[in-house]
């Protein structure tokens, strides 16, 4: 007896009237859990992925710096030409090392005054991920025949000070003697997180050496950017080790904790719902299982009278179940990937940046994510149905079941 077409034939019974409704309910709710689940761990990856790829985008995953350093971003320099830069230059993943130094100031138009830290980069500063926040103008050309006066302002910098692409404005940097510097300004950018908006200006390297009588070795530190964000800690271990001991290595996760504590929180959040959607699955499966099974007790009783057996009963009831399940699996992920895909490529949904950091909810749509979500609803839903099944089968007698009339 083919079990799976004998499934197909209760589902659709002229005895489950009753019941019809109640199983596109259930497919239903099993199709609104996976697309709550999948959004929520889509949305959880997205929103990871954005803010650090915001962090690392003026800076990198490590950080080599001075140990001996104030509590301003004015660093003690040292010498660009170490040993262990070759050799973390052989380290696979290890993308780029960048070198850069950085200066305290005072930027000031008419009236207006803000403090920045003027961060000085050079030839070897990766624009690919910090590209995507120009807003307007162009990313800092390096010459390296002559310094560039140029610098690369964030909006709210901008829109305080009132700049545009093109003007000029005059830097103020305390120190003995004082000293000014005039910087035309070549972009704009817009990264959302204060920590980086509210301070940094890019400028040519040389500009920050000079300012600081520094020679061309000098820096004030070294940042590293890696290809897997997975081996960040084990990375960070390995070139704190590496280096001298007058050098210190941060990893980006103890450079912006609190951030970092912030979006730790999200996947507390997400496994939270995770399980409160599951446990909203089987408990829908249950119920509908016993409304299937209380709408089939004549016929099961029926087919045990023609010679069907104990196990095949249990078999027949968890393969009417797998078809529910299925059939809400297939729906959800319809519905879940296709609000992705369309959140991915539209941003229909949008943020306040002030708050959330970024303008629109950002999604990350890994297909290993879709087998998981998939495989643990399935199988958390199948095993629950597992115990009712086989004590129902057992409760059920030929005789009694012929002569109940539901």
């Amino acid at each position: 007896m083919n079990l799976f077409v004998l499934s197909k034939a209760l589902l659709k019974s002229e005895q489950s009237n009753y019941a019809k409704p109640i199983v596109k309910i259930t497919i239903a709710g099993v199709a609104l859990g996976v697309t709550l689940m999948l959004l929520a761990l889509f949305i959880t990856a997205g929103y990871k992925k954005e803010i650090r790829n915001k962090m690392v985008s003026l800076g990198a995953h490590i950080r080599i710096s001075s140990v001996e350093q104030n509590y301003s971003f004015d660093l003690l320099p040292f010498d660009r030409n170490q040993p262990f830069v070759n050799e973390l230059s052989k380290n696979p993943h290890v993308k780029n090392m960048q070198f850069y130094a950085t200066k305290v100031g005072i930027l000031k138009v008419s009236d207006q005054v803000e403090g920045i830290v003027l961060k000085g980069i050079d030839s070897t500063f990766s624009w690919d991920l910090f590209q995507t926040h120009i807003m307007a103008g162009n990313p800092l050309l390096y010459h390296s025949d002559s310094v560039s006066n140029k610098i690369l302002i964030s909006k709210t910098l901008a829109s305080k000070l009132q700049l545009q692409i093109g003007d000029k404005v005059g830097a103020y940097f305390v120190q003995e003697p004082p000293r000014q510097r005039s910087f035309v300004v070549e972009g704009i950018y817009q990264t959302d997180l204060p920590e980086v908006d509210n301070r940094f200006v890019l400028t040519d390297l040389r500009h920050v050496q000079k300012l600081n009588d520094w020679t061309p070795e000098q820096i004030s530190g070294i940042e590293i950017l890696i290809d897997n964000y997975n081996q960040l800690d084990v990375l960070g271990k390995q070139v704190h080790h590496e280096i001298p001991y007058n050098l210190k290595a941060e990893t980006i996760k103890q450079l912006y904790p609190n951030i970092f504590e912030w979006l730790a929180l999200s996947d507390t959040n997400a496994i939270v719902l995770l399980i409160i959607t599951i446990i909203v699955c089987i408990i829908t499966m249950i119920s509908t299982f016993f409304i299937v099974v209380l709408e089939q007790t004549k016929n099961i009783g029926i087919l045990k009278t023609m010679g069907l057996n104990h196990k095949q009963v249990v078999k027949l009831f968890l393969i009417i179940a797998s078809r529910l399940i299925l059939r809400g699996l297939c729906w959800g992920n319809i519905i879940g990937l296709g609000i992705g895909i369309l959140q991915t490529t539209l941003h229909i949904i949008p943020l306040d940046p002030a708050v959330y950091y970024v303008s629109y909810i950002p999604i990350a749509i890994h297909s290993v994510t879709v087998l998981w979500v998939n495989l643990l609803v399935f199988s958390a839903c199948l095993l629950t149905l597992l115990l009712p099944a086989i004590y129902i089968s057992k409760r059920i007698s030929p005789v009694e079941a012929i002569r109940y009339d539901v």
